[in-house]
């Protein structure tokens, strides 16, 4: 997984996690569902980049075989 696109995956995640319970303590409930959005999509950002990892891994194995 690249360092840039794991550390934005990550920052994705962190950023809804916080807009999310903001949007709770005061009442919003459109802030929280806005924040409970941007942390899925920075967690699927997330799986995608692994995804890609794996794929390299069973790449590269096959062609050292």
């Amino acid at each position: 997984m690249g360092g840039h696109e794991k550390a934005k995956a990550k920052a994705e995640q962190a950023k809804g996690k916080l807009k999310e319970n903001t949007g709770r303590s005061v009442g919003n409930e459109s802030m929280a569902a806005e924040g409970r959005a941007e942390s899925s999509q920075g967690a699927l950002r997330d799986a995608k980049e692994k995804a890609k990892g794996s794929v390299r891994k069973v790449g590269d194995a096959l062609k050292n075989d």
